[in-house]
C-alpha cells in the first residue's frame, strides 16, 4: 500500500528493513545451535559416548505435539492475510457483512482475533512444552542443549507475544477511530509482515530442532 501512487509505503519499506535486523539476529542462534551441536557432538565421539548430549536431549522432545502447535500457527498466517485482504484493494471491510458464521463475510477483526487466538494457542502450547521439560529435568541451566534450546525458541515466544499485542493495538485502533483510514490499513499491512516474519523464523527452528536429532 502506498500513501502516494507508485511509492512504497515508508511504514512497510520501515518494517522490512527492521525485519531484516531481525532475521540477522536470528540467524545468529541457528549458527550458535549448529556450533554448540557440532562441539557437543565431537566431544561424545572423542569419549566414545554412544549417545551424545543433543541426542538425548532432542529424544525427549513432544515431536507429534509440537507439530501440531506449529500447524496453528502456520495456519494462523492464512488467516492474518485474509484479515488484510479484506480491507486492501479498496474494500476496507473492517467487519463482518454477514452472520459470524458465513467467513466468506468476515473483514479484518473477525481475521485478526482469529489470528490471535491461534497465535495465544501456541504460546499456551509452547508453555505446556516447557512446563513438561522442566518435569523431566531439562531446563535452562541442566546442561547447554536446555540452553540453546530455551533461547533459539523463547526468544522466538517473545517475538510471538509482541505480535500478539500487535494484534490488538490495532484491533483496538479500529474500535476507537469513527472511520478506517489508510494509516490503519498500512499498519494491519506491516503487521501482517511482521506476523509471517515469525512464522518462517519458526518453521525454520521447529525443522533444525525437531527434525535434525
Amino acid at each position: 500500500m502506498s500513501g502516494i501512487p507508485g511509492r512504497p509505503d515508508t511504514v512497510a519499506v520501515g518494517t522490512i528493513i527492521w525485519l531484516a535486523s531481525e532475521l540477522l539476529f536470528f540467524g545468529g542462534l541457528f549458527a550458535a545451535y549448529f556450533t554448540t551441536r557440532s562441539v557437543t557432538d565431537a566431544q561424545a565421539a572423542a569419549a566414545g559416548v554412544e549417545t551424545s548430549l543433543w541426542e538425548h536431549g532432542t529424544s525427549m522432545l513432544n515431536v507429534p505435539f509440537a507439530l501440531a502447535n506449529t500447524i496453528v500457527l502456520v495456519l494462523s498466517s492464512v488467516t492474518c492475510q485474509l484479515g488484510v485482504n479484506a480491507v486492501e484493494h479498496g474494500n476496507s471491510r473492517v467487519k463482518r457483512t454477514g452472520p459470524l458464521w458465513n467467513v466468506a463475510s468476515w473483514g479484518l477483526r473477525e481475521w485478526f482475533f482469529l489470528t490471535f487466538a491461534m497465535g495465544a494457542f501456541f504460546i499456551g502450547g509452547q508453555v505446556y512444552e516447557y512446563a513438561t521439560l522442566f518435569s523431566e529435568g531439562v531446563t535452562l541451566s541442566s546442561d547447554v542443549y536446555g540452553s540453546v534450546f530455551y533461547l533459539a525458541t523463547g526468544f522466538h515466544g517473545l517475538h510471538v507475544t509482541g505480535g500478539l499485542i500487535a494484534f490488538l493495538f490495532l484491533l483496538g485502533r479500529t474500535y476507537l477511530a469513527r472511520t478506517f483510514t489508510h494509516e490503519q490499513a498500512t499498519a494491519a499491512v506491516a503487521v501482517s509482515y511482521y506476523w509471517h516474519f515469525v512464522d518462517v523464523v519458526w518453521i525454520l527452528l521447529f525443522g533444525v530442532i525437531y527434525f535434525l536429532q
